[in-house]
């Protein structure tokens, strides 16, 4: 098993790969639109992730799937801020998933240990400045634009080659901006600008060492992507629907646990739970075996 960098501040180390569950408030989301735009739903949800053996909940309230238009602050906070303040209240690990430094300082306040930025710091100027000055951890991931045209930004000479070196140039401006090194985890994208015609996304996936080369934690979120149905496809042509993917989900996190990720992204919990923990027992022999699952919540920091 590769090793895996230091764990942001103010996150759990369990000392394996943590899990990361998503709860999505939003109505059209790709892969669970609507399911938990009611906040009590969501609330509820997070709760439930956690027991099932999430290490962290990632609450957004901007769908960024392929195609979709981007929603004003005040309703993007209105969708987050109860979840939030309600799942930190309980004493859940909580990320928000946000391109906005006002939704993310809104959240941090309200409790939210990390600030999930698919953007990069790219949409908001003001996103560095905020993060510097909150001191919590910091997901940086690779960005060439919105979901409305991002497929059209998805050409690479060499992907995996170029991916890195973009997140390097990223992670350099936002030191550069006062965001300490060890706050940063990075993200290479999964699905954004990336094609599942031409591979982009497996080959990512094959070579995690290339990024893990950066020094920083690596989150991979691979749950439900478009490019996992793609492999699936039928012999009728038919693509797997997103929901029929987490089986696929599971063997990914499995395989990135065991090369070195930091911390998977999923949709469905429990059999992720079960997968970094069969990679963990695997790389390490049977020598690095922890009892049960997560920590009940509300101590799960480190």
């Amino acid at each position: 098993m590769s090793p895996r960098p230091t764990a942001p501040p103010g996150l759990p180390a369990p000392g394996r790969c943590l899990v990361m569950g998503v709860v999505n408030v939003t109505p059209d989301s790709f892969s669970d639109g609507g399911a938990w735009f009611d906040s009590k739903r969501a609330i509820e949800q997070g709760v439930r992730l956690a027991e099932e053996g999430a290490d962290i909940v990632d609450v957004g309230g901007e769908s960024t799937r392929p195609g979709a238009q981007r929603v004003s602050a005040d309703e993007e906070l209105r969708r987050v801020g109860p979840v939030v303040r309600e799942l930190a209240r309980q004493g859940v690990v909580v990320s928000v998933d946000t391109m906005r430094a006002e939704v993310a300082a809104f959240a941090v306040e309200a409790g939210a240990r990390m600030v999930n930025d698919v953007s990069g710091g790219l949409t908001d100027s003001a996103m560095a400045r905020l993060v510097a000055k909150s001191g919590v951890a910091y997901v940086l991931m690779h960005w060439r634009g919105h979901s409305h045209d991002m497929y059209r930004r998805a050409v690479y000479a060499d992907v995996t080659a170029e991916v890195r070196d973009e997140l390097r140039q990223r992670m350099a401006s936002m030191i550069d901006e006062g965001v300490a090194p060890e706050q940063i985890v990075l993200d290479p994208g999964l699905g954004f600008a990336k094609s599942p015609e031409r591979g982009h996304n497996w080959e990512l996936l094959a070579h995690l060492d290339e990024f893990l080369g950066l020094g920083r934690p690596l989150l991979v979120a691979a749950s439900r992507k478009r490019f996992i149905g793609r492999l699936l496809t039928d012999p009728y042509g038919e693509q797997r629907p997103f929901t029929d993917c987490d089986d696929a989900t599971v063997a990914i996190s499995a395989l990135a646990a065991e090369r070195g990720a930091w911390c998977v992204r999923v949709h469905d919990v429990r059999p992720n739970a079960d997968a970094v923990r069969v990679a963990l027992a695997w790389g390490s022999g049977g020598a690095a075996l922890t009892d049960g699952r997560a920590d009940p919540i509300g101590r799960g920091a480190s």
